[in-house]
């Protein structure tokens, strides 16, 4: 259950570490987001001379959730943390060319395929 405000890991390797959701897209109504949905958030930490620096506004997919998320067949996963992988402009690419991490396997069903094939593990 990510909504504005709320600090995510960033599982991948472009140099930011942290950031910051500021938006939830999908309607002007949608409060959360959570495993597979794509949020708009801004930099907060990041490594020095890498490809994403500081303050930058940038678009990320959740990964990685601490809210237990329930399938389609009656199980339910949760995570350690909140992850999110930054992605490239306005596609389902990710910017960076390392994933940290398992991955939830409703990234993949969403049409993230790119992220699902770099991903250390499917989960």
């Amino acid at each position: 259950m990510i909504q504005p405000r709320t600090m995510l890991k960033v599982a991948d390797n472009t140099g930011a570490k942290v950031i910051q959701c500021f938006r939830v897209l999908g309607g002007s109504t949608k409060r959360y987001a959570q495993l597979a949905d794509v949020i708009v958030g801004t930099v907060k930490e990041a490594e020095p001379r890498r490809i994403v620096k500081k303050h930058e506004v940038v678009r990320a997919v959740i990964i990685r959730q601490k809210k237990a998320f329930r399938r389609k067949d009656g199980s339910y996963i949760r995570f350690d943390d909140n992850a999110c992988v930054i992605l490239e402009g306005k596609t389902k690419d990710p910017k960076g060319g390392r994933i940290i991490g398992p991955v939830a396997r409703e990234v993949k069903e969403k049409g993230f395929e790119k992220i699902a094939g770099l991903a250390e593990e499917l989960i």
